[in-house]
């Protein structure tokens, strides 16, 4: 008998999503949200490092042979091809074994492959750990966005998944700040001081590490794949500590539902699930993250070149600049996320992905003309990235509930890997090429192409995005285990038809 109780499979009827969406929110939420959001903080803390120690790694004196182009280009394409990777090994592991076990190795691969960066000896070397740093920080966005989408009360799931991928600018900020001190030759020599900055994400990681092992398993990835006493049991332990908390009794929960336990899902009933019975939904999700890959990867590991080769930054203060920028982006969603829960998920993706577009378009042009210093150019992007990053969070929260449950996992891993490599792994690489030629137009012209991407998948989501504000999980997508056991009851008998009366009868 594993730790999650006995492994059945059968026909069962549960109150399990019901009982945790009708919760208050409460402690047990917050340890959810701290032992699991973390990550976004470290993966903000990597990226921005990367992008701000460029110029410097390509120094003489740094201990690599390497150039800036190749870490803002090269490595940063590594690193996005091994997130994409990532996620699609770990998403399906996720679904398969669970969202405990996967959250704790992915961590643990991106814990080592850091601390390998960190000593790296030679360019080879350094791609090919950046490569591993990212495929474990990609099978982390599988199965955290999972996990926390089935664990967080449906009124409040919109605004807690937005802030938490929201963290990453915390993590940015950091990284930011860090790279100004350990880029200070003053302080550290420039073969060390870069190391010192991914040393410090091996020491958050093992933090966040202690902290997650006490984060439990997802209920309804139990009671599916067979341990709804385990199930049942966890939720019952989780009432009973939100009672005592509250001083009151909860409520009664809503609706059951009946399901057909299974182990697993085979990818080509994931594919047919996401291709063929949720069309507009899956041009929904490739739309959105196209669109805010492309930026995102282009801004963050392109910000520091842009400000040394066009405004004579020094390498060592550009991230004060990423600093302001990576502020402006945490408040987004911080200010914004309540609204996707009370406007509505529509109106909201739509209106951040248009207006962050359009602001872009002007920001491009004003930089074209020359009417921009580094400071005017930091509070365009703080503006434009405000909306932007409720925007690209929007991204997560969307393909992580309206899929049914059982391919959860892996829709947000197939999204983020076809999304990520078309507009992450083309973005840094053409942005690279374009701001290294010193050449405004060519900048304006990397600008256009990412607000262009952010202004269609705007319109897209105007006509398919879902409205699934307050909603269960189970009621926006319905589980295919629940289609299954519904599949197979036998169908009710149809009632017979009484004969006619014969000839001569009375009464």
């Amino acid at each position: 008998m594993s730790e999650l109780g006995q492994e059945t499979t059968g026909t069962v009827t549960t109150k399990v999503p019901a009982r945790l969406d009708r919760l208050p929110w409460s402690r047990w939420h917050w340890m959810i949200v701290i032992g699991l959001g973390t990550v976004w903080i470290l993966d903000g803390l990597e990226v921005t490092i990367v992008g701000n120690v460029a110029s410097r790694l390509s120094e003489e004196g740094s201990g690599l042979a390497i150039s800036s182009a190749q870490v803002t280009g090269l490595a940063a394409a590594l690193y996005v091809a091994g997130a994409c990777s990532g996620a699609l090994f770990f998403g399906w592991l996720t679904d398969r074994f669970g969202r405990k076990k996967l959250f704790l190795i992915t961590l643990a691969v991106y814990l080592v492959a850091t601390a390998l960066t960190a000593i790296s000896f030679s360019s080879w070397w350094f791609f090919l750990f950046r490569f591993f740093t990212g495929f474990g920080i990609g099978g982390e966005y599988a199965a955290i966005n999972s996990a926390i989408d089935e664990l967080i009360p449906s009124k409040y799931r919109g605004r807690v998944d937005l802030i938490i991928n929201g963290s990453f600018w915390l993590g940015a900020m950091a990284g930011a700040l860090l790279s100004v001190l350990a880029l200070d030759t003053d302080i550290f020599p420039k073969d060390l001081g870069w190391r010192l900055s991914f040393g410090l994400g091996v020491v958050l990681g093992l933090v966040i590490l202690l902290v997650r092992r006490h984060v439990p398993e997802s209920p309804r990835w139990m009671f599916i794949h067979g341990h709804e006493e385990g199930a049942e049991k966890l939720v019952a332990d989780v009432e009973r500590e939100v009672e005592r908390e509250t001083g009151g009794k909860l409520p009664e929960p809503g609706a059951e539902i009946t399901i057909k336990q299974r182990h697993s899902v085979g990818f080509v009933q994931i594919a047919r699930t996401l291709v063929r019975a949720y069309p507009k939904r899956a041009v929904l999700g490739l739309a959105l993250f196209i669109g805010q890959a492309f930026l995102y990867n282009a801004v963050t590991f392109g910000f520091g070149a842009i400000l040394v080769t066009f405004f004579d930054v020094p390498s060592g203060s550009t991230g004060y600049f990423f600093a302001v920028i990576a502020a402006g982006n945490f408040l987004g969603p911080l200010l914004l996320g309540r609204l996707f829960d009370t406007w509505g998920r529509r109106p909201m993706i739509a209106g951040t992905y248009l207006l962050s577009g359009a602001l872009l378009y002007v920001t491009a042009w004003m930089f074209g003309n020359g009417w921009l210093t580094a400071t005017t150019l930091t509070a365009c992007w703080c503006v434009v990235l405000f909306f932007a990053s409720a925007g690209a969070s929007s991204a997560y929260l969307t393909v992580s509930e309206i899929f049914p449950m059982e391919t959860r996992a892996m829709a947000i891993a197939f999204f983020y890997a076809v999304g990520t490599a078309a507009g992450g792994i083309s973005g840094p690489l053409i942005f690279a090429d374009l701001t290294a030629s010193g050449s405004p137009g060519d900048t304006v012209l990397a600008f256009c192409i990412g607000a262009t991407l952010m202004v269609a998948g705007g319109l897209i989501a105007l006509f398919f995005a879902v409205a699934a504000e307050g909603k269960s999980l189970e009621d926006i997508a319905t589980p295919l285990s629940a289609q299954a056991a519904a599949a197979s009851r036998p169908a009710p008998a149809a009632p017979s038809t009484p004969s006619a009366p014969s000839a001569g009868a009375t009464g």
